[in-house]
């Protein structure tokens, strides 16, 4: 099986990406035989609560960007060396196609300095992700949320939201993990039922759809086949594949079973190896 591009990684130049490597990524995709890898870089603008007890040893390092009033605040995203390092990956890896973009987080709460950020044009591919909701008089992340809330009510809010990022944000074309929320499903609260929320689901689909933007098959969690089923069902016309990676061996990670899936629900590769697949005759 030939595998699809990867258009959702992260590098040394994503702030949470600690053992992330722009370099070696690309090695790891010519040893793939991918064709194309898109480094869509974290660029966060939203602050949010985070406390030393609630991240495993690995993620410790996240405290860095923690102040005094407890809120992690994303740093400053280095886009002149960012590209500085794609141009000297593409040097080295004449062979692969490697794409230029970034994840934007909450676009639709940061339009003008989103709208600076893609000012020069320099990215190919600009991701739209939501990552905190409304808590308070501020903002949390998922894990949060839970902790405080009933589980099903959490994940009804983050669907809402999808609408609201679609209607207000005009800068990205792809949405990244449509189920993020669902990652941090508590296994307290028994196994996750996507049917449970199939309105809500169908809701942002569809919002989605009629905006005209693409919807990412993100491989970080758990595959969710029925989302893919409604996406289709509710007018959407284009999928890509993502493997949100933060480090070099997690790329195109559950690709194989990703690709299945989505044949299994209509949607055919483009014309070219990097392209979006489309329902034929769509």
């Amino acid at each position: 099986m030939v595998l699809p591009a990867d258009g959702h990684v992260h590098s040394e130049w994503s702030w949470d990406a600690y053992v992330g490597s722009m370099e070696r990524t690309c090695a790891r995709a010519v040893e793939l035989g991918l064709p194309a890898v898109a480094f869509t870089e974290h660029v966060d603008f939203t602050p949010w609560p985070l406390r030393a007890e609630v991240l495993d040893e690995e993620h410790l390092f996240l405290m860095d960007y923690v102040g005094e009033d407890g809120l992690l605040v994303p740093p400053p995203f280095d886009a002149d060396g960012y590209l500085e390092c794609v141009q000297r990956c593409r040097d080295l890896f004449p062979a692969l196609r490697i794409i230029t973009g970034v994840e934007l987080g909450e676009p639709h709460r940061h339009g003008e300095r989103a709208a600076a950020l893609l000012a020069g044009g320099a990215f190919d591919r600009v991701l739209g992700s939501l990552h905190c909701l409304p808590i308070g008089d501020g903002f949390a992340e998922p894990p949060h949320h839970f902790q405080h809330r009933p589980p099903a009510e959490v994940v009804r809010d983050y669907l809402a939201e999808i609408p609201r990022l679609v209607a207000g944000s005009a800068v990205f074309t792809v949405l990244a993990h449509v189920d993020y929320a669902v990652r941090y499903w508590p296994e307290q609260a028994g196994p996750f039922d996507p049917y449970a929320f199939e309105g809500e689901f169908r809701h942002a689909l569809r919002a989605l759809a009629g905006g005209g933007r693409v919807l990412e098959v993100n491989t970080g969690g758990p595959l969710q086949p029925e989302i893919v089923r409604w996406w289709g069902e509710e007018g959407g016309e284009a999928v890509t594949f993502g493997s949100d990676a933060h480090s070099p061996q997690a790329l195109a990670r559950g690709f194989a079973q990703a690709v299945a899936m989505v044949e299994a629900h209509g949607f055919r590769p483009g014309r070219h190896p990097h392209d979006t697949w489309f329902r034929p005759g769509r």
